[in-house]
């Protein structure tokens, strides 16, 4: 059994989640087939590195973290904020004042342990400590999808063909009260 932290960030953290998204977001959009779209993925580590100094800035009032560490070394993140453009616009704003779980990250090497399970489930307990009874995510990873039907089942919204043909992005509305929570970790 892995011995896994769940924390808030610190401001001694940005240098390494800095190289934590600089791999893994790499590695997923490789993943998916389109790891030549250098530009793009450059453009998703540099909005997450601002989520996490919006983050640090207002000690998580607006958008904040958690992070999976391991032997002090950050192994997996999760996030909460605002519902982003992408669900507003395809859901013509329905959820606009609802807030997002989103960039859940696991390093390569961690992945498939239940990593990503653990730090779900540690939002959602921490989404329930705020009161916070629902949320959405989104997600246009096929991979992701995958997972993420088995966690929450059919997607609320989907754009069929978003990013290309057969490539669908996927929109879930959750209720916390609906998810069984699994404290097992691999």
């Amino acid at each position: 059994m892995m011995n896994i932290n769940i924390r808030r960030p610190y401001d001694d953290d940005i240098d390494a989640l800095h190289v934590f998204f600089k791999e893994t977001i790499p590695h997923t959009w490789e993943k998916e087939g389109v790891g030549d779209c250098v530009d793009e993925i450059q453009s998703e580590i540099i909005e997450k590195m601002a989520y996490l100094k919006k983050d640090l800035e207002t000690n998580g009032r607006h958008h904040f973290f958690l992070i999976a560490c391991m032997e002090n070394k950050i192994v997996g993140t999760i996030a909460y904020g605002l519902c982003g453009p992408l669900i507003n616009n395809c859901t013509d704003g329905r959820y606009k004042d609802m807030g997002e779980i989103g960039s859940v990250f696991i390093l390569p090497d961690y992945q498939k342990k239940g990593i990503g399970t653990l730090l779900l489930n540690a939002m959602l307990i921490v989404l329930h400590g705020q009161h916070i009874e629902e949320f959405v995510l989104d997600s246009g990873y096929s991979q992701a999808q995958n997972v993420w039907k088995k966690k929450l089942g059919e997607p609320t919204h989907m754009l069929k063909d978003h990013w290309g043909e057969g490539a669908d992005h996927m929109v879930w509305h959750c209720k916390i009260a609906d998810l069984s929570i699994n404290y097992r970790i691999e």
